[in-house]
C-alpha cells in the first residue's frame, strides 16, 4: 500500500467523530475510513448500514485503516449515535430551507480545533451516497457545512467528503508534508526543496555575475558601453529571481566556462595556434 508507513503510530489524540448515516456499500465505508486515517481521525460511528455489519468489503477497501473499521460502533438511529456529542456538523451540498448557520469546510476546521481543544466532543455527519442526509437528520446538527464546489456538479462521494473535512481538521496540526521514506525524511514544509545543497550566498552569486559579465564583454555581447550597466542589471535581476542554490551557481559558472573554453579553442584553431 503506497503511502502507508506501518512503523508510524496512528494519531490517537482527541479528534472529531465521523458519523456515517445509512451507508449503502461496505466499499464506501472502507474508503471513508482510509480518508479518516489520512488526517488523524480514528473514531467511526455507523448508523443503520444497509448491508449490515461487520462487512469484509469495508476492511478490504480501507487500504490498511483496519483499526478504524474494527473499532467502529454501529447504531440503529442517529439520535443515539449523537447522544454523547456536544456539537454536530452536518455536511451537505443542498440548501435546506431551515434557519441554521452555514459554514465552509475551512471555517469548520477552525471551529473543530477550538472546540476539541476545549474538551468538547464534535461529530461530523455524512449522509447516504445517493442522496445524502434528510432534513430531519440535518435538524439534529448545530451547523451545516457546505463546500464551495462547481454548482453544475456539486455532489461529493462519501470518502471525498470525509477527506475534505479531515484535511481541514488536520492541516494546521501536521508537522511535515507527505511521507518519510527509507532514503529521505518527510518534507518539513512548502518551499524550495534542495537536497545535498543550500541556497547560494550573495558572495557566490556576485562571483557568478562578475564571471558572466567578463565573458559576455569578451564575446562582444554588450553593443555599447552606455547600455552595459542596464543590461547587467537586467541579468542580475533575472538570476536573482531564480533563488539559485550553491550547486546551481557552480553549474552555471561551469557552463559559462565551458562555452568560453570552446570559443577560445576554435579561435586558436582558426589562427593555427592549436
Amino acid at each position: 500500500m503506497a503511502g502507508t508507513d506501518k512503523t508510524q503510530t496512528p494519531a490517537t489524540g482527541p479528534a472529531p467523530v465521523v458519523v456515517l448515516v445509512n451507508p449503502q456499500l461496505g466499499e464506501n465505508i472502507g474508503t471513508a475510513a482510509r480518508a479518516m486515517a489520512n488526517f488523524g481521525l480514528s473514531e467511526l460511528r455507523i448508523v443503520n448500514p444497509r448491508d449490515g455489519w461487520p462487512n469484509e468489503r469495508a476492511v478490504s477497501a480501507s487500504s490498511g485503516a483496519v483499526w478504524i473499521i474494527e473499532n467502529a460502533r454501529v447504531h440503529d438511529d442517529l439520535a443515539t449515535a449523537l447522544a454523547d456529542m456536544n456539537f454536530v456538523m452536518a455536511t451537505t451540498a443542498r440548501p435546506r430551507g431551515m434557519t441554521k448557520e452555514v459554514v465552509t469546510p475551512e471555517q469548520a476546521g477552525h471551529d473543530m480545533r477550538a472546540r476539541v481543544g476545549r474538551g468538547e466532543r464534535v461529530a461530523l455527519l455524512f449522509g447516504r451516497e445517493r442522496w445524502g442526509l434528510n432534513n430531519d437528520e440535518v435538524s439534529l446538527a448545530d451547523v451545516i457545512v457546505t463546500a464551495p464546489v462547481n454548482p453544475a456538479f456539486a455532489s461529493l462521494n462519501m470518502a471525498q467528503a470525509v477527506l475534505l473535512m479531515g484535511y481541514e481538521w488536520f492541516k494546521t496540526q501536521a508537522e511535515t508534508l507527505g511521507q518519510e521514506t527509507p532514503e529521505l525524511p518527510a518534507l518539513a514544509g512548502p518551499g524550495l526543496v534542495a537536497p545535498d545543497t543550500r541556497p547560494a550566498t550573495k558572495d557566490e552569486l556576485y562571483g557568478f555575475f562578475d564571471h558572466l559579465e567578463r565573458e559576455l564583454a569578451e564575446a562582444g555581447f554588450f553593443k555599447s558601453a552606455d547600455k552595459r550597466p542596464t543590461m547587467m542589471r537586467n541579468i542580475r535581476n533575472l538570476y536573482g529571481r531564480a533563488a539559485l542554490t550553491e550547486q546551481e551557481v557552480r553549474s552555471l559558472r561551469g557552463m559559462v566556462a565551458s562555452l568560453t573554453g570552446t570559443h577560445i579553442k576554435r579561435k586558436m584553431e582558426r589562427e593555427g595556434k592549436a
